[in-house]
């Protein structure tokens, strides 16, 4: 079992994706690593192991030569498997959706769950926080999924003239997208030069807080009054369209 574990850290296999390859838990997969030979492992488990090491039996741990190419195909079998093991567990949740769809959520989970799985430093946690926030306002404003269209080109995964949104906007957003990060990766753009245009930045955010709390402060003045006006001491599902009039008709009275 020395060998094997050799191997497996020479091919950069983690354990939580072994584990998910062979369909248990890491715990499990830490208790059949401590056992004296494969042999004792359940055999559904081991076979499913040579089968992701090319080999037909253990004695051939001994020979094996962990080169490039054959890290390359021992990560080709490991992700497929990785893959259609986690879908069986989440296409179940994912009825109602189209074919496209049903792999699109599917690929996102597992990237999530994958990364979130292997994060030490909850900097992953913390991303994916913001990708959360980012998520949640994405119909706020076109500009969004322009970054995304962005950086998935610049990524390599979409053709750089290909625009599903608006062609116009994309064009000119991507433009100054490039000329901005152009300028932050040469090293033109010190925090000395940029620090005044933070400092708008911060003050930018810091007055659209101050007005969201200021209209959330009126809002509450208003139903406050309206409850007032109607002989409501609170809003209920039977007497919420009238007191949301009131409140339309209450703040109408101020313009």
């Amino acid at each position: 079992m020395n060998k094997l574990n050799t191997i497996l850290i020479e091919l950069g296999v983690s354990k939580v994706r072994l584990a998910k390859y062979l369909g248990v838990s890491r715990q499990m997969l830490y208790n059949y690593l401590a056992l004296d030979k494969l042999e004792d492992w359940p055999k559904e488990k081991a076979v499913k192991l040579l089968s992701l090491l090319n080999i037909k039996d253990a004695k051939e741990l001994d020979d094996l030569k962990v080169d490039g190419d054959y890290i390359i195909r021992v990560e080709s079998r490991l992700n497929e498997g990785v893959k259609e093991s986690v879908n069986k567990e989440v296409l179940a949740n994912l009825k109602g959706f189209n074919k496209k769809e049903q792999e699109l959520l599917t690929d996102m989970i597992n990237v999530l769950k994958e990364k979130l799985l292997e994060d030490k430093t909850k900097n992953t946690y913390n991303t994916y926080v913001y990708l959360y926030h980012y998520l949640q306002s994405m119909e706020t404003t076109d500009e969004l999924k322009y970054i995304l269209v962005y950086m998935s080109k610049t990524l390599g995964f979409t053709d750089p003239m290909e625009f599903v949104f608006n062609r116009e906007k994309q064009f000119i957003f991507e433009s100054i997208m490039f000329s901005a990060m152009t300028l932050y990766n040469n090293g033109g753009a010190s925090k000395t030069k940029i620090s005044e245009s933070h400092k708008r930045f911060v003050q930018d955010i810091e007055h659209k807080n101050e007005e969201k709390l200021s209209r959330t402060q009126e809002l509450n003045t208003a139903k406050v009054q309206a409850l007032k006006e109607l002989g409501y001491t609170e809003i209920s599902e039977n007497n919420a369209k009238e007191v949301l009039e009131k409140i339309a008709e209450i703040q109408s009275r101020k313009v």
